[in-house]
């Protein structure tokens, strides 16, 4: 039995996951937390702790309150889950980079908190949950992060051979492995305290922040402990012609457009039963319970009227389109893809690629996150004051491209039709580019 376990822990904590099974996992998370309440993203907390700084600088009304925003609520998930899975699989450890890495670190933040203002979100707002809400917007950035990618590929080779100053000289700060696993268990314990006392708040919006809490934590551990970057789908195939994490992100991206498709198309076929309770709503509206003088009647008045809010709500959270469907289908997404592309070249992360990463302790990604949040947050408020509003409500207009809720257009069916047909294309050429070495840019 203690061979077991010893065999389990080394499994669930220790081993490096399959790219396929962590991409799958991601997307039926994925799945879950929008079916609890909104799809996940890295962009609304790291924006979010962006505004906290210019609040503290003095430069920006105070924000949301950094435990209450969902978004945030959704990165301090993700790094909980991504620093268990670090301290747990021995990954964790100060690690200093050298000089350079510390200027590109700034410059990484700047382009990814422009172009995803652009874009309209991260690799996962922008791109990944966009396609996988059937938003078309998130084929622009996908084409836009391609060619960001390439370009900054081509900067990393030229770097090598031209860059010689502030190359050498990164340091690892690392701690016992005994203390690594009494931390990751610690910091367990804390994230599942802290989803207790969600869950225990009066207020519905902050007790649901406890299901949000975990299911983010849990995507944290998965990236992390898979190793899952989107950022290396797309530079790999170019760079070594290895396309593991591109078949891997292109299947997460068709199981996630289906489960949302799934979301979105049943929940209105149940709308008879929606428009059943709205209706006793209505009817014991003008009813008082306290003008009641059975008791129990009372109580299931109340309970009628709790239950048919609750239903209506939980379908307008899910259908609502401004999941991830922005105003960005056009010259924003592609711009906004690019920039974000270029900048993570420059991090060595995406959006989602960055958190893991500062939850396993790599220094240049800490500067990245300050510096991407506050480029977001300026250019964010920058672009309300021009009423350009590529992240805004589909019903405001937006000067970055339109707002497309794909089935508006193309149906349930033929949206998901585009979506198999993109990934399968997209999942054939790097396959097609692993034994050609067609796609690959040369040194």
């Amino acid at each position: 039995m203690k061979d077991t376990v010893r065999r389990f822990f080394k499994i669930l904590c220790q081993t490096e996951w399959n790219a396929t099974v962590s991409g799958i996992i991601v997307a039926l998370l994925s799945i879950l937390i929008m079916a609890w309440w909104r799809p996940w993203g890295a962009v609304g907390a790291i924006r979010n702790w962006g505004e906290w700084i210019l609040y503290g600088a003095g430069l920006f009304d105070k924000p949301s309150d950094f435990l209450i925003s969902s978004g945030s609520v959704i990165g301090i998930g993700f790094l909980a889950g991504a620093f268990i899975s670090a301290c747990l699989g021995n990954d964790f450890s100060f690690k200093f980079p050298p000089p350079w890495e510390w200027v590109k670190a700034i410059i990484a933040g700047i382009l990814m908190g422009i172009g995803s203002a652009f874009a309209g979100g991260c690799n996962v707002g922008g791109m990944y949950n966009a396609i996988g809400n059937l938003a078309a917007n998130g084929f622009t950035m996908w084409l836009g992060l391609i060619i960001g990618v390439v370009l900054g590929l081509k900067y990393i080779y030229w770097e090598m051979e031209h860059v010689t100053w502030g190359t050498t000289g990164g340091k690892n700060l690392d701690f016992p492995y005994g203390l690594k696993i009494v931390v990751g268990i610690i910091a367990f314990a804390v994230l599942v305290w802290g989803a207790y006392n969600y869950a225990g708040m009066s207020d519905n919006y902050a007790a649901s922040l406890s299901g949000i809490l975990l299911i983010s934590a849990g995507l944290g551990y998965t990236m992390q402990r898979g190793r899952w970057c989107m950022v290396q789908a797309f530079r790999e195939p170019h760079m070594t012609g290895d396309c593991t994490l591109a078949k891997s992100v292109a299947l997460s991206i068709l199981i996630l457009a289906v489960g949302c498709a799934v979301l979105k198309y049943a929940v209105p076929m149940r709308g008879s039963a929606i428009a059943v309770q709205a209706a006793l709503a209505d009817a014991v509206d003008e009813l008082d319970p306290d003008e009641i003088q059975d008791e129990d009647l009372a109580d299931a008045v109340e309970e009628v009227i709790d239950a048919s809010e609750t239903a209506v709500a939980a379908a307008e959270r899910v259908l609502d389109p401004v999941n991830y469907v922005r105003g960005t289908f056009g010259w924003g997404g592609v711009l906004g893809g690019f920039l974000f592309g270029l900048g993570a070249m420059f991090a060595g992360g995406c959006g989602s690629g960055t958190l893991w990463r500062v939850g396993e302790g790599q220094m240049k990604l800490w500067m990245v996150v300050p510096f991407f949040g506050i480029s977001n947050a300026l250019m964010t408020k920058l672009f309300k004051s021009m009423h350009m509003e590529g992240t805004g409500a589909t019903h405001v207009g937006s000067k970055l491209g339109m707002h497309l809720y794909l089935p508006d257009a193309l149906g349930y069916g033929g949206t998901i039709l585009l979506v198999v047909l993109a990934m399968a294309a997209w999942y054939i050429i790097v396959d097609w580019n692993e034994d050609s070495n067609k796609l690959i840019v040369e040194m």
